[in-house]
């Protein structure tokens, strides 16, 4: 299984930088894999060898359970919604798409919202989230959600003291208003340390293909650090309530996240198989008739491989 929390703490800055890598290599290449591949998997390090093909077989098991709480929830009719919060580069959209990447995108959907326009701003504040709800049949994860309000607005002076008080008294009600509805909620905010956050900053400005990642927002954060920290124990302490809990993931470890993330997840909604019936596929139909038009050669894609 992934290192444990001793074992983090001693790894060197070049293993860090290797891990965090071969992480993003394993990305693409989850997506390749079956269970029979899994088998087959090898690391050039042979301490390193059984971690990573554990880490792979849990993540392909537990994507698998996936897909049947996704045939549950349509069976069934759910609404589901599940936030994810926690500071920039926490591993909220890494866990997230190792959640989506088995599951139908017209059952399973992101809901990732961009700064407010000025006729939202003049909303109701959470009516802009609302539009995004689940019918049912139906999970929704935000990747960030109307707890915008308790950090970065918060912190970075985009709300007035009464809008930030509001939200307070307003976000416990309007959850139940969910939860009476039907909807199934589940909060996770993902932890990760101050050393953690600087060391993943600095691998995104190293790497030319993960530096839109790094927003003047999220360079912002750096300095506010202890600001962040303030408005998230004081965000925890005040929404976390018996209707709708926290749950906090420790996430320095990406691998340990996403797994213990997605089990929790799939514990959270009592699942069972749905009965299929068996799919025959007919005989194509043929027309002695019918006559294939060749395709013109320029409108081709050109080999360019």
């Amino acid at each position: 299984m992934p290192l444990d929390h001793e074992q983090s703490d001693v790894l060197t800055d070049l293993e860090r930088i290797k891990l965090e890598i071969a992480d993003g290599y394993d990305e693409e290449f989850e997506l390749e894999l079956s269970e029979d591949q899994l088998e087959a998997l090898r690391e050039d390090t042979a301490g390193d060898r059984l971690e990573r093909r554990l880490y792979f077989r849990e993540l392909f098991r537990l994507q698998g359970e996936l897909v049947r709480l996704q045939d549950w929830v349509q069976h069934k009719g759910l609404k589901i919604v599940v936030l994810f919060e926690g500071r920039d580069a926490a591993g909220k959209g890494g866990v997230i798409k190792r959640i989506t990447q088995r599951l139908n995108p017209r059952i399973c959907r992101v809901a990732a919202l961009p700064a407010p326009t000025e006729r939202e701003r003049t909303q109701w504040y959470f009516q802009r989230y609302v539009a995004h709800l689940p019918s049912a049949g139906e999970m929704v994860l935000f990747d960030r959600s109307w707890y915008n309000r308790a950090g970065v607005e918060r912190v970075m002076g985009f709300c007035t003291d009464d809008e930030y008080e509001e939200f307070f008294r307003s976000v416990p009600e309007f959850e139940r208003m969910l939860i009476r509805s039907g909807v199934v909620l589940l909060k996770y905010w993902f932890s990760i340390t101050d050393d953690e956050q600087q060391f993943r900053f600095d691998m995104r400005l190293q790497d030319p293909m993960k530096r839109w990642k790094l927003s003047p927002m999220d360079v912002e954060s750096r300095r506010r650090w202890e600001a962040y920290t303030v408005a998230k124990e004081e965000m925890l302490a005040r929404t976390h309530t018996p209707d709708a809990p926290w749950w906090v993931v420790q996430a320095v470890d990406k691998r340990r996240a996403r797994l213990n993330c997605i089990a929790h997840l799939l514990g959270q909604v009592p699942y069972d198989m749905v009965p299929k019936e068996p799919v025959v596929l007919p005989e194509r139909v043929r027309n002695a008739e019918y006559k294939r038009h060749p395709v013109p050669p320029e409108m081709y894609v050109p080999d360019v491989y």
